[in-house]
């Protein structure tokens, strides 16, 4: 019995050995590029526009997605990055943080660590020209100079969740395993030659189509290993806990791009596909009259009942 549990641990550890080097997708962690220094230059890096030619349109269902403008969002989401500054981050006694020209990259990545993931490829002073930028557009806003909120609400918009950070940056989870992105490497589903002069090759990345990918920014909750954990997005923790533990097998791209039709469309509530996927919607009404009492007699009221029924594979709303 001992020698069939010995063959039968070898073989699993064999197994999974052979898995991990079967893989190969990555290499040795490369040498860091030097530190973008301006939003132009950082947002030179990750630009998309240099996937449009071959990749028409996959590139146009990304452009109308929130992951092209993960920073101005809605736009409510670069509000609420100046909010997240003026009610917490000057207000806690020991972030560091008085006035805006105190705010580094480490203090941002509260947010940015989703919203914005290559910031901590670049200087301090760019996450303050970040926060710069994001005011001087509230403030061409209230002013009605709409040519000048646009021209800024193009800057902030050029600064986004794009090809490369999924495709590269974040491409490789267990790097341990599955090695560190390089750089001249785009990571799918496909390896061999990549026509393209900075990123010459092709490799395969084993989580892209699985939910855990997603989950590296819609993510199980407050993110422990940051200095001041923020409470965010619990889509994939609700995923795991309350879908997939009860049966359900559908990943987060099964539904997001491929059920929906909407490919790297990926949307949400904003869209009318997706909210028909997601909710059954009960509603029912009735009006009648009550008395109120001897004076005023009696009143019309209605009563509404609203059942909703949640079929998504996670917690509705979240992020």
């Amino acid at each position: 019995m001992r020698n069939y549990w010995t063959i039968a641990l070898t073989c699993i550890a064999a197994s999974t050995l052979g898995l991990y080097n079967a893989y190969g997708a990555g290499g040795p962690k490369p040498t860091p590029l030097p530190k973008a220094k301006t939003i132009a230059e950082l947002a030179e890096r990750y630009d998309s526009s240099k996937c449009l030619e071959c990749h028409e349109d996959v590139h146009d269902e990304w452009s109308e997605s929130l992951h092209a403008k993960s920073i101005l969002g809605t736009p409510r989401t670069a509000p609420t990055i100046i909010t997240a500054i003026e009610k917490g981050l000057k207000l806690f006694p020991y972030s560091g943080v008085k006035e805006d020209a105190d705010i580094t990259v480490e203090h941002l990545m509260m947010c940015m660590k989703c919203h914005l993931p290559q910031l901590d490829e670049a200087t301090d002073e760019v996450a303050r020209e970040i926060v710069a930028t994001i005011r001087n557009w509230q403030q061409a806003n209230r002013d009605q100079d709409y040519t000048k909120a646009k021209k800024l609400e193009k800057t902030i918009a050029s600064l986004n969740i794009g090809c490369m950070v999924c495709h590269n940056k974040l491409a490789l989870i267990h790097k341990y395993a599955d090695g560190y992105p390089q750089a001249d490497t785009i990571y799918g589903a496909n390896e061999g030659d990549h026509e393209d002069e900075n990123y010459p090759k092709m490799a395969v990345a084993p989580a892209l189509g699985e939910a855990i990918f997603c989950g590296q920014c819609h993510g199980q909750g407050p993110n422990f290993e940051l200095d001041h954990p923020s409470q965010c997005a619990t889509a994939y923790g609700s995923y795991l806990f309350a879908y997939v533990a009860h049966g359900g097998s559908d990943t987060c791209q099964e539904c997001h791009m491929k059920k929906s039709g909407l490919g790297h469309d990926m949307q949400s509530y904003r869209d009318d596909t997706m909210i028909e996927m997601a909710l059954d919607v009960n509603v029912e009404g009735r009006s009648l009259f009550w008395r109120k009492n001897r004076q005023e007699g009696v009143l019309p009221i209605g009563i509404i009942n609203v059942e909703l029924y949640n079929k998504s594979g996670h917690g509705i709303p979240d992020g």
